[in-house]
């Protein structure tokens, strides 16, 4: 069965989205996700100027082949333009391979090992009181787990704080992004502080995360890891930048405060030293932007050795397509934690109508052939793409930072 179109959907249901759809010669599609936040039309171009026609004849069952075709046949490697394409075509494979067999794509990768993937949700506030309203939003629509971020008084804005109580999206429109002021003192006495509020009303059950986005050096994380033990988050997301895989000793080395790190990282050679001296504890990549579901299998099978989790990345700037190859992926593999949950808006889930479904705190693919993901080319047409760049982050004194 060979692929005779490839073709590169660009829209703006709220957020850019980038997706590859295969065509084979008798007619079966298949989707892949080829988001890049702030960076879509990038892959775009990548996709449809070199990848796209070197794909038409090939045969659509030899996903393993085209990913190494794809990979080591270009000089030029990794990086995320490069792996988030790859992804696309790759997903879309497995969404037409498990079209042709009948088959939901969690069976051909060895069948459930679960009953459903346990999501988290994300709980904002600009003080301490609305960020537990909106935690206490989540529990009562069934969550398990929930991030919390909360506002640095002194601040004029945070990351991980948005407008709405569901939705949050830091791409903005503009030729420049917008630029936010960060201070590390202020943010390490304030969200102790909030993350203490948010355990002593909501319990030991609920599980309660916080991600950092690389703000702090590697003590200052550990400084931040050890305050928040008495706490007992289920973890603590990207303390410090993904690059810096050595300095992770020292967060471990101070703190028993569980990490997760990666959803910026593009391939098994980069979170390689983290896996293999467990300096991490859940490995945050995600489908679209590590290469694809063949890809990320196989470092997650990597990581099943070093007892190493998953957590896979599941923001808003991923479409419904690559959310439901992670959950197909999440259902497979032994060593599953957590998967992020952000819900799109109505309009996106109009231009993507899936099979995945929410409840009791659990996410199901569901048992539609593929990945279970439709694109209403039509309803795709009706939201032009958008330019929209994420913030850039400044210290107090102007120098710049890691957003």
């Amino acid at each position: 069965m060979r692929i005779a179109e490839a073709r590169t959907i660009v829209t703006c249901p709220g957020r850019n989205f980038v997706t590859l759809k295969l065509t084979t010669e008798d007619g079966t599609t298949g989707l892949g996700d080829a988001t890049l936040n702030g960076r879509e039309l990038s892959v775009a171009a990548y996709l449809s100027e070199h990848v796209c026609p070197m794909l038409i004849g090939r045969d659509a069952h030899a996903i393993e082949d085209t990913w190494r075709y794809l990979y080591n046949g270009a000089y030029w490697r990794r990086g995320p333009v490069t792996m988030t394409a790859i992804a696309a075509v790759d997903t879309a494979l497995w969404d037409i391979k498990g079209k042709v067999a009948s088959l939901p794509v969690y069976q051909l990768l060895g069948g459930r090992c679960r009953a459903g993937v346990t999501v988290y949700g994300h709980a904002h506030g600009e003080t301490i009181d609305e960020m537990l309203d909106a935690v206490q939003g989540y529990v009562d629509r069934g969550y398990r787990a929930v991030r919390v971020q909360c506002g640095i008084p002194g601040l004029p804005s945070t990351y991980g704080v948005g407008r709405d109580a569901l939705f949050y999206e830091p791409a903005e429109g503009g030729r420049a992004p917008r630029e936010e002021t960060w201070s590390t003192r202020r943010y390490l006495r304030a969200i102790p502080e909030a993350i203490a509020a948010a355990r002593e009303r909501f319990g030991p059950e609920l599980e309660l995360l916080h991600d950092v986005h690389h703000r702090l050096t590697p003590i200052e994380a550990a400084q931040l890891g050890r305050a928040l033990e008495p706490h007992q988050l289920f973890w603590l997301e990207d303390p410090v930048p993904g690059e810096l895989q050595a300095s992770l000793r020292t967060v471990r080395r101070h703190t028993t405060t569980p990490i997760a790190i990666g959803e910026v990282l593009n391939s098994i050679w980069d979170c390689e030293q983290l896996i293999r001296e467990q300096l991490i504890d859940f490995i945050r990549m995600s489908v679209v932007h590590s290469g694809g579901i063949t890809h990320l299998r196989r470092v997650l099978h990597l990581a099943e050795l070093h007892r190493v989790r998953s957590g896979c990345h599941g923001a808003t700037d991923l479409s419904p397509v690559c959310l439901a190859a992670a959950l197909h992926l999440d259902l497979a593999i032994p060593n599953f934690g957590l998967q992020e949950y952000m819900r799109h808006t109505p309009e996106t889930d109009a231009v993507f109508p899936h099979a995945y479904r929410f409840a009791d705190g659990l996410l199901h693919p569901g048992e539609v052939p593929g990945l279970g993901v439709e694109l209403d080319e039509a309803a795709a047409e009706r939201h032009p793409y958008l330019p929209a760049l994420l913030p850039v982050a400044r210290l107090t004194d102007g120098t710049m930072h890691d957003w």
